[in-house]
């Protein structure tokens, strides 16, 4: 249960595997309750104004910020779409919804400091996932969040702006948080001394493969 999760029934589309490289290369048991990680998981952002960058971000930075915003898009589709097409049960459902809502709010936060620097957040791609039973949905969405964490920590060096560092931070420490909390789900271990950072050639292993059209 604790071995590398395979992600071989995801797929997007509208993403070409060159503008995935270039982006990926810029940096990159059961619950109690819900209840008892609502504190753990329930904020979306550290600190609302660390988006007060300016106009004129780096280039760098909106690719970085770009990329972070489809895999939160990514992620924000997966829980609204599990929750209207998986069976879940009763926790699951509740844990969907309490992360789907913080994955939007990601979605929104990146937006928002994309515009501010001058760029155009990118059209939401088209996604495929492979619904079926709770233990499914479980064990893609610990996919799904450790691999976000691992590129956000994979893109930190890279980032030019420290308003930009900060909100990514911000992000980064909800998904780990995500993360455990699926983990607990799953009964697996959230006890790792260190949370790895994925290069280029890991991000693109995890998911490039996945994408419709490379």
């Amino acid at each position: 249960m604790g071995g590398r999760i395979d992600m071989s029934g995801v797929a997007i589309e509208g993403m070409s595997r060159s503008a995935f490289m270039l982006r990926a290369a810029l940096g990159v048991g059961t619950l109690a309750g819900v209840g008892a990680v609502q504190s753990f998981v329930s904020t979306a952002f550290a600190q609302d104004e660390v988006v007060s960058v300016r106009p004129g971000g780096s280039r760098v930075d909106l690719e970085i910020l770009q990329f972070a915003l489809t895999l939160e898009l990514l992620e924000a589709e997966y829980y609204e779409r599990a929750l209207a097409e998986a069976t879940l049960s009763e926790s699951s459902r509740e844990l969907a919804q309490l992360i789907g809502e913080n994955e939007r709010q990601h979605v929104e936060k990146l937006k928002t400091v994309i515009d501010v620097l001058g760029g155009k957040p990118t059209k939401p791609p088209k996604f495929k996932f492979p619904f079926s039973d709770d233990a499914a949905f479980l064990e893609l969405a610990e996919a799904l969040e450790d691999t976000g964490v691992g590129a956000y920590n994979g893109a930190a060096p890279s980032v030019e702006s420290l308003p930009v560092l900060a909100a990514a931070g911000g992000i980064v420490q909800v998904e780990a948080r995500h993360a455990a909390a699926v983990k607990m789900a799953r009964g697996v271990s959230v006890t790792p001394a260190f949370s790895k950072a994925l290069d280029m050639d890991e991000v693109f292993e995890a998911a490039g493969k996945y994408i419709k059209g490379s």
